[in-house]
């Protein structure tokens, strides 16, 4: 099956083609062409009309989306939320658990095991906590926050692959647990933790390269201890995430992580929750009530922020007007720094032999067209 998308602006990691083409062969990207090439034939031709065409985005933290959270543990639920993100123009996706029971997250890596393949692809299960620090929450329950224990990890992994786990690197047995999830191969990242730099630093020797939402629920920049802000803005080789909404991190500390870190090591997420995709109302977080209002999901109780209600190509829109980076340099925060941190094999750009994950947008980032694989499983 030979597909051809024509007519697109051409945009992946150092690529800005005004106007081009690109072959599909079965599911992988075969060729690119740009203007007065001649183009191959192909059974089927997409007509890109001028839009862009990105590598399909890949978002590795969100709890859900059209009233729906993994949590759920609702099979139906998590095929909602798979097809609910192609609307945004993902094509992979890392569902993400809360601070619960093991016999809840249980439930939740059953009911996503059992997902149709329908929606974007989900390569593997990101854990957010239970290995937390109770008095950094957040969002999360503190009935259910416990030390690192790779045993549950495991137990877990043995349901569905797990590729990330988010814990705080103070918390005794935090660096035996980061050195084990390197060892199988499981992202260690940090996040709800009070950790100052010397115990960011334990971890990092033992292979933490990741800072799960940055900035939010971490130890901020201080000039007698830099804390994680600071580990996450001098150290090069660590992934800093960021929602990039305007209310979790303010314009001006996004386009400082963007000067300092680059787009290689700046990974957005949209850390969205069931209030995605719905109207304003009232919501709930694992277990917690939480208000959706104007933009922004807030606990009923305290009003601190709970998720958000971000949709990708929208934190794509944000980062565009406020940093005024080249797109060629920006779109590698939603794809190929993405698929570099956890370690996923040919997506994340649009070059020949990688799989013809892509998303055509309108000028004003909105989504047109979802493709996965090389089939349209989203198109306005």
């Amino acid at each position: 099956m030979r597909t051809l998308i024509t007519d697109c602006r051409i945009v992946s990691a150092g690529l800005d083609i005004n106007s081009g083409a690109i072959l599909i062969e079965n599911d992988k990207i075969s060729a690119l062409y740009t203007k007065g090439d001649t183009l191959p034939n192909a059974d089927k031709v997409i007509k890109g009309d001028g839009l862009i065409a990105m590598p399909g985005f890949i978002d590795t933290h969100c709890h859900g989306r059209n009233n729906a959270d993994f949590c759920d543990g609702s099979v139906d639920g998590v095929n909602t939320i798979a097809r609910g993100k192609l609307e945004e123009g993902v094509t992979s996706l890392l569902p993400t658990t809360l601070t619960l029971p093991e016999t809840e997250l249980s439930a939740a890596l059953e009911a996503i095991a059992q997902h149709d393949q329908k929606g974007c692809k989900l390569p593997g299960v990101h854990l957010e906590g239970p290995f937390i620090n109770v008095h950094c929450l957040g969002a999360q329950n503190p009935d259910y926050v416990q030390l690192p224990d790779v045993s549950l990890v495991k137990r877990l992994n043995a349901i569905y692959p797990v590729r990330k786990v988010s814990f705080a690197a103070e918390l005794e047995g935090a660096d035996k647990l980061t050195a084990e999830l390197c060892s199988m191969g499981i992202v260690p990242s940090c996040v709800h933790s009070a950790a100052n730099y010397a115990q960011f630093e334990r971890c990092y020797t033992q292979g933490m390269r990741n800072l799960s939402h940055f900035c939010n629920q971490m130890t901020p920049l201080h000039h007698r201890d830099v804390g994680l802000v600071g580990a996450g803005l001098l150290k090069n080789d660590v992934y800093s995430e960021l929602i990039c909404d305007k209310l979790h991190i303010c314009p001006e500390m996004i386009a400082l992580t963007f000067k300092v870190k680059g787009s290689e090591h700046v990974v957005l997420i949209t850390d969205a929750m069931r209030a995605a995709g719905m109207p304003d109302g009232e919501y709930s977080l694992g277990g917690l009530p939480v208000i959706s209002r104007d933009g922004a999901a807030r606990l009923k109780n305290g009003g601190a922020l709970a998720g958000s209600v971000l949709k990708l190509n929208v934190a794509l829109k944000n980062i565009v007007e406020i940093t005024q980076l080249p797109l060629s340099e920006l779109v590698k925060s939603l794809t190929r720094t993405p698929a570099l941190a956890l370690g996923l094999a040919n997506i994340g750009e649009l070059t020949p032999g990688y799989q013809a994950d892509i998303v055509l947008l309108d000028t004003d980032f909105a989504v047109q067209k979802t493709i996965v694989d090389g089939a349209i499983r989203f198109e306005r």
